[in-house]
């Protein structure tokens, strides 16, 4: 039995290039994907907006991947009251994740907005890409506002030499479930003209949010278009997207399993079963000695 209650119907990627491809483009509606998320870990809105955006944005990466067994870890190391976030996100387009604190309540911003960088404070945003090779792809730099658009922009420009931009957000109804969710990354390829530069810039710096554009009815064919500004954006495809998570009982007994024989011993000794959550998704695992008396005969 599925242990999510959401319909993912709506929550899609898509990506597109344009000016002759010299911009490749994501661009993603991922309200299903937060607001699952929201449900699973009961986040306050300050905490659902910073994990939400994080989570829309590894969804995003994750499909960019290439490999079916790759996986994409962003990772939030931070000093302010959210304590951290850890997203997780597959080529397939399925994502999970959690936030340290989920219960933060902060005083909106200046500008009446969701203080996501307050509830963040310093820290540092790691890339973790595993391709199956020996060692995975580790790339980290300073949160430069705790907005994550804007540290996600910087990771690109200075860890993968991409220049490119980044939109995010997360928009919360009334009764604090999630009413829009969403973002775009857009990336400049080699020796794209210095206009095509000029008009994504502009364009960017006109927007007021992503989520805005979505609640006026966009899709996200439609925001690419919207911000691209060029005749040539041509979709290439879609994907669907959703939260999930790929625990299982037969996953946990491994982890379980690999503690070493002394240490089972002393648990199967103690006599009380080992109970296990599942931060992502909060399932719960329980297993008696006998269950475990397997592992160290």
């Amino acid at each position: 039995m599925d242990k999510y209650n959401n319909d993912y119907k709506n929550d899609y990627i898509v990506r597109a290039t344009a000016a002759d491809g010299q911009l490749r483009a994501f661009a993603i509606t991922s309200r299903n994907i937060v607001e699952e998320a929201r449900r699973i870990h009961n986040t306050s809105p300050v905490a659902t907006a910073a994990l939400g955006r994080l989570l829309t944005a590894g969804s995003m990466m994750g499909s960019m991947m290439k490999g079916e067994n790759d996986v994409l870890t962003l990772q939030i190391q931070c000093t302010g009251p959210a304590g951290g976030i850890i997203v997780t996100a597959m080529p397939d387009g399925s994502v999970k994740g959690y936030i340290n604190h989920p219960d933060i309540i902060l005083p909106p911003n200046a500008q009446g907005k969701l203080d996501v960088s307050g509830a963040l404070g310093p820290g540092f945003l790691n890339v973790i890409k595993d391709t199956g090779l020996k060692e995975p792809y580790n790339g980290q730099v300073n949160l430069v506002s705790g907005e994550i658009a804007e540290d996600l922009t910087y990771y690109y420009a200075t860890s993968e030499q991409v220049p490119s931009t980044v939109g995010l957000g997360v928009l919360m109804d009334k009764d604090n479930t999630v009413k829009q969710a969403g973002g775009f990354i857009i990336q400049v390829m080699p020796d794209a003209d210095e206009k095509v530069i000029d008009r994504l810039e502009e364009s960017v710096n006109n927007i007021k949010s992503v989520t805005e554009l979505l609640d006026s009815g966009m899709e996200p064919e439609d925001i690419l278009r919207y911000i691209i500004k060029e005749d040539s954006v041509q979709i290439l495809g879609q994907m669907p997207v959703k939260y999930h998570c790929n625990c299982s009982e037969e996953k946990v007994l491994k982890v379980i399993a690999s503690l070493g024989h002394k240490d089972l011993q002393e648990i199967i000794e103690d006599g009380r079963p080992v109970e296990i959550n599942c931060q992502f998704c909060g399932s719960h695992y329980v297993f008696g000695t006998k269950e475990l008396e397997k592992f160290v005969k």
